[in-house]
């Protein structure tokens, strides 16, 4: 792909374009940071070797230049207002502006580019667009707060989401479907409130970098593989199938602990429709996180008795389980310390 250096100011590029969108206080400021942002993020994804990413970064290149080509036109709208009378509907404008955001996020109903993407992207690309790429329109998202368009989103993500995964083989697309459903419980936090929204996706990328680290770890991209990978290691098949549960929030797992403030708030605004929606969609969710560990665990599938034995580093794995441990029982860790003081 890339020798290290070139990675290095990539990476530093993406990181300074978002920091400049969250930071900017006009409309072409922020357009300008998330145009440094994708400029820099495409030639991370591309890879000489694999033509599956060289497609993925082409579908993310147009996607991502439509929504930016129809923010950029819309802000220059706004900025034109003024002069021009009054005669542009402002709330209009900021309903295409959050339109265009929305497909940059990959928040449905402008969802169908992010699932096909993420089956091309390796494992780090794929934790990079699952939770780095969502900080800056979700930041710019929160400065518009237009209710009800952010509730259709909301409805429409948790719901693609939660079915969208039911028959799914490929652990890419499942994620990306995990990805959707979460960006709605993400939006919805946004409706009520910025700090619960930063609490909910600092969870959600830890408990995204912990299934994406074992995943790229092992090279694990199909569920078949789930099931005969681990036969020498039952601790990180039993490991893996936690995280998956924390990751869906399965009580009393960690993953459950940002659900449970956004069920909370959402409860103190009488927001029972949406809430019933929401924790309908989570269910589905879990119901096939479920049926993937009960077919792991409890059926007897075949075995390979010639599987070669996994060359498992042991500093990552060691890393990989003191996360894991904080993913299981962060949640009983917290509310100790929350009663002692």
């Amino acid at each position: 792909m890339f020798n290290n250096s070139s990675k290095i100011l990539f990476i530093t590029i993406m990181i300074i374009g978002t920091l400049i969108t969250v930071t900017s206080n006009s409309w072409l400021g922020a357009w300008m940071g998330l145009e440094i942002n994708l400029l820099s993020f495409i030639p991370l994804l591309s890879d000489n070797n694999n033509l599956m990413s060289t497609e993925a970064s082409l579908k993310y290149f147009l996607t991502q230049a439509l929504a930016s080509t129809v923010l950029l036109f819309s802000s220059i709208l706004l900025m034109l207002k003024n002069n021009l009378n009054n005669e542009i509907n402002e709330s209009f404008t900021s309903m295409i502006i959050m339109s265009a955001l929305l497909l940059k996020s990959g928040a449905a109903p402008f969802h169908f580019w992010f699932p096909n993407m993420m089956e091309g992207l390796t494992w780090m690309n794929a934790l990079v667009l699952m939770t780095w790429q969502k900080i800056a329109p979700l930041m710019l998202i929160s400065y518009l707060n237009i209710k009800y368009l952010l509730l259709i989103s909301v409805i429409l993500s948790v719901i693609i989401g939660a079915i969208g995964g039911l028959n799914q083989t490929s652990l890419r697309k499942l994620m990306a479907f995990s990805s959707i459903n979460h960006l709605g419980w993400m939006l919805s936090s946004l409706m009520i409130s910025e700090s619960i929204w930063l609490i909910y996706f600092f969870f959600y990328s830890f408990l995204s970098f912990v299934l994406t680290f074992m995943f790229n770890i092992f090279k694990l991209f199909h569920l078949n593989q789930l099931f005969s990978w681990f036969v020498n290691s039952k601790i990180l098949k039993f490991t893996l199938f936690m995280n998956f549960l924390s990751l869906g929030g399965l009580p009393p797992f960690l993953g459950f602990l940002p659900k449970w403030l956004v069920i909370q708030q959402l409860t103190l605004c009488n927001q029972y429709f949406l809430l019933l929606l929401m924790m309908m969609s989570t269910l589905i969710t879990l119901f096939f996180y479920l049926r993937i560990c009960y077919s792991a665990f409890m059926m007897n599938y075949f075995e390979n008795n010639w599987i070669m034995k996994m060359n498992m580093i042991s500093s990552n794995t060691n890393m990989y389980l003191i996360m894991t441990f904080f993913s299981i029982f962060g949640l009983f860790m917290i509310s100790l310390f929350y009663f002692m003081f």
